[in-house]
């Protein structure tokens, strides 16, 4: 990981006080901790309603039904904000300074996703997506909707048509200047700007995303199941996971970067733009965890996306953890779960307790 200052525009765009309108927005996105920004049109993604079609019809969105709810606007982001002429896609690296595998080792220990290690991005990203737009209109007026990901907006397609990156094997973006860990933002607005040319693939035969998945959740490449996939099962699937999966989910109590980590475009990733996405969480022992109650869990994860899951879901996820642990001294903390007052929680420590018996 490349680990000096992050990207600057040419100098002769950022001492030349009569360039472009878009190089100023480049150079100005830049100096608020993007790694990349770039342009495309609101109209530039006429494949996503078919394949989003398609991954809905095939029951892939397994639980998530707003996918389903908002299709007419996820298709077609002309449609979201009809006024807008452009978007500017842009990428903030959150790459992690420690190799997000090595947790997996350690069986008596909580894996929490990278995204998830600091504080909740919605709210660092939406901020500084926030100043980018002010700035723009007291440059050049118009107007302007920032969204990160909480709006029905196909951003990884965007990030494409825009030139940030593609569309990797493991249907996350990927860059030849950042690796694959980054989190996309978009400000629409109703400015003409030059469009940028899409990025093309560049995966090649490489595998590596999709032979590490624990539970062979790309039916192909490029193609998601959601309903096998551990980020999916541990953060929005609700109610209990099925038997089958649940031994192949390890450790990892929040996410899972298996496919993120081992991709080898991470050799270009940037040093993450905001400190405040590192190390909070850590991998917290299981045992610590699995006795939360509801204002411990809400406490010790306040301004975390961890929060919103809930603690129900996520003493669910740690008891699946400590049924994979094969280790008995975690016997006696799932024991006291058994009876816990929801349903899911002490499904999830009677599993777990039978799987200690049996190890």
């Amino acid at each position: 990981m490349r680990t000096g200052a992050l990207p600057q525009a040419p100098e002769h765009v950022r001492n030349n006080e009569y360039m472009d309108l878009k190089d100023r927005i480049v150079a100005r996105a830049l100096e608020e901790g993007f790694v990349a920004a770039r342009v495309c049109r609101p109209d530039a993604v006429p494949q996503v309603a078919k394949r989003l079609a398609d991954f809905i019809a095939s029951g892939h969105h397994g639980q998530m039904a707003w996918m389903a709810e908002r299709m007419a606007w996820r298709s077609n982001p002309a449609a979201l904000w009809p006024e807008a002429r452009s978007v500017l896609m842009l990428a903030e690296s959150y790459a992690p300074e420690h190799d997000p595998l090595t947790v997996l080792e350690h069986s008596e220990l909580g894996a929490v996703s990278v995204y998830a290690q600091g504080r909740d991005y919605h709210d660092i990203l939406k901020k500084r997506l926030k100043r980018l737009a002010r700035w723009l209109i007291a440059e050049a007026g118009g107007k302007v909707k920032v969204f990160v990901d909480t709006a029905p907006v196909p951003e990884k397609a965007l990030a494409q048509a825009a030139g940030l990156g593609w569309q990797g094997k493991h249907s996350n973006v990927v860059s030849q200047d950042w690796g694959n860990w980054a989190f996309l933002g978009s400000v629409f607005t109703t400015l003409e700007l030059q469009p940028d040319a899409a990025e093309v693939d560049h995966c090649g035969s490489c595998r590596a995303c999709l032979d590490i998945c624990p539970t062979n959740a790309f039916p192909a490449p490029y193609r998601l199941d959601a309903r096998r996939c551990i980020s999916y099962l541990t953060i929005e699937h609700k109610g209990p996971v099925d038997v089958d999966l649940r031994a192949l989910m390890g450790n990892r109590i929040y996410g899972c970067d298996d496919c993120l980590a081992v991709c080898p475009w991470n050799k270009f990733a940037v040093k993450a733009s905001d400190q405040r996405y590192l190390g909070q969480v850590g991998a917290p022992p299981l045992a610590d965890l699995a006795g939360l109650d509801d204002a411990a869990f809400r406490s010790r994860f306040s301004g975390s996306p961890i929060k919103r899951i809930g603690r129900e879901r996520f003493v669910r996820n740690v008891l699946y953890a400590i049924g994979n642990s094969a280790d008995a001294s975690l016997l006696g903390v799932a024991e006291t779960l058994v009876s816990d007052p929801d349903p899911v929680v002490a499904d999830a420590a009677q599993w777990a307790v039978a799987r200690l018996r049996e190890a």
